[in-house]
């Protein structure tokens, strides 16, 4: 399914029809007027996922929190500035 969007207010639009088939006007955004263009960022351009859980991992069980037990930054990253 087409899908345009407004570059004025950042309306999206999902059409049924191809966008050579829609008229001019229909080719308008309803929100401010503006005249619509494609969605330039329809497909996901991502080759791999970058983040997976492993597949022996069945993760933790209902109810359960994060399986972390301390936080990750256990000291300051920059000593504050006396009187600074």
């Amino acid at each position: 399914m087409p899908k345009l969007a407004c570059r004025a207010c950042g309306r999206q639009v999902y059409t049924a029809a191809s966008i050579a088939s829609l008229f001019a006007e229909e080719r308008r955004c309803p929100r401010c007027g503006a005249v619509m263009d494609p969605e330039r960022r329809a497909l996901d351009r991502r080759q791999v996922v970058r983040r997976r859980n492993p597949r022996d991992d069945p993760g933790p069980p209902p109810g359960v929190g994060e399986r972390r037990f301390a936080e990750r930054r256990v000291a300051q990253r920059r000593e504050h500035e006396a009187g600074g």
